[in-house]
């Protein structure tokens, strides 16, 4: 009986340690207090509160190891915003800007002549944009035989070969079916997941991000949602909300990237940004936006690197394009461009935001080779930010699991 009571209290104290052990779930800027610029965020701050904008993601992560090339370690994945459920056969205004273009971006070349977007938009890793266009290709031609022009899919990407068998060629046909079928509204997954699942931001780990702003009544109570995915900046320059971050914990013996034996470059990386509006705007109007992306961008500490891929998509969902018997004359709605000035604001909090969204939900990630991105940590965030005055709030905890 001694022996059993003994086991009993050994088990339910390993339980206690392992329980106390947990990490803590990751959350969002806002549940700790980071309220990012002084615009209000929509009900669910992501691009979702944009009515009719959808997202989807498939995740891939399977295997551990040394690389082998085809077979893995995979941490990687796609993600796809659409516009409209219909996009395929109702366009919307669109535009697109490049801060720099070490990256790729497919079908921008159509969308600054034709200005509309008639296609889901869909981020991968960089060697899976092939694949992943013509899975798109495949999408429409199973699931909307009716529509038979526009053979440009958008597809963009950012370099995951840190984390992901890169060459292996990992996202199929089958991924981006997933991503497309779950596209859907509501609350928008971020961090380690979709075509972010391998993604590194400021040395610590990255992702997809989201948030939005909602302007006023007297501003027209239009929204802009905006979502990325954040592959780029090395640690000293992360700034979170005008604090530096990764200026005061670069002298700290914070973990730097495992990376087999490997110095930690700079790590220039890229990023996609996707934003939306319910604003009737023009392509032009969107262009505009589009470049305002950058400014977001440089309030989180990055200056844009020789190497790096940023690339910006701008859309509009207040006009329709009719895409079947087009009429001959298109009737549109378009805001006075002296009205734009909050739209712009917007953009450049929603971007911020976003990116900071990215790495506070990722998780520490182990991929190829060992390599291990590790999650931007809570505990010494939180000593930064005091230290400038800007305390940060302990978020409600889950109860722990049971016994």
């Amino acid at each position: 009986m001694r022996r059993l009571v003994h086991t009993l209290a050994a088990a339910a104290s390993a339980c206690a340690i392992l329980t106390a052990q947990a990490p803590a779930p990751r959350v969002r800027a806002r549940d700790l207090g980071i309220a990012i610029g002084t615009m209000s965020p929509g009900s669910l701050n992501a691009i979702t509160d944009v009515r009719g904008v959808l997202v989807g993601h498939s995740t891939v992560i399977r295997g551990d190891g040394a690389v082998r090339v085809g077979s893995g370690p995979v941490r990687t994945g796609v993600t796809a915003v659409l516009p409209r459920k219909d996009i395929w056969f109702n366009a919307v205004f669109g535009a697109t800007h490049t801060l720099n273009g070490d990256g790729e971006m497919t079908g921008i070349h159509w969308i600054r002549d034709l200005e509309t977007i008639a296609h889901p938009i869909l981020i991968t890793n960089t060697a899976s944009v092939g694949s992943v266009h013509e899975a798109a290709m495949a999408y429409m031609n199973e699931r909307h035989p009716g529509r038979d022009w526009g053979f440009l899919p958008i597809v963009a990407e950012t370099w995951d070969g840190r984390l992901n068998d890169i060459r292996g060629l990992h996202v199929t046909r089958q991924h981006v079916f997933e991503a497309l079928d779950s596209a859907a509204g509501g609350p928008v997954a971020e961090g380690n997941v979709g075509g972010g699942t391998g993604m590194v931001a400021y040395g610590f780990k990255g992702g997809i991000g989201t948030s939005s702003r909602v302007l006023t009544d007297a501003q027209g109570a239009y929204t802009v949602g905006v979502l990325v995915q954040a592959n780029f900046g090395s640690r000293d320059q992360l700034l979170v909300d005008g604090v530096p971050v990764g200026r005061e914990l670069a002298n700290e013996a914070l973990p730097e990237i495992k990376s087999a034996g490997q110095p930690n470059p700079d790590h220039e990386g890229s990023v996609i940004v996707v934003i939306a509006t319910d604003a009737p705007l023009s392509s032009r109007q969107l262009e505009r936006l589009a470049r305002r992306a950058a400014l977001g961008l440089a309030r989180t500490g990055t200056s844009s690197g020789n190497t790096s891929g940023d690339i910006f998509l701008a859309f509009s969902t207040a006009n329709v394009v009719p895409q079947q018997n087009p009429p001959r004359v298109l009737e549109a709605k378009l805001l006075s461009t002296d009205e734009i000035n909050p739209l712009f604001r917007a953009v450049v909090e929603a971007t911020e935001e976003s990116v900071i969204n990215a790495m506070m939900k990722a998780e520490t990630m182990t991929g190829i080779n060992g390599n291990t991105v590790y999650a931007l940590p809570y505990d010494r965030l939180r000593a930064v930010m005091a230290k400038y005055g800007k305390p940060l709030r302990t978020p409600p905890q889950p109860p722990p699991a049971e016994p």
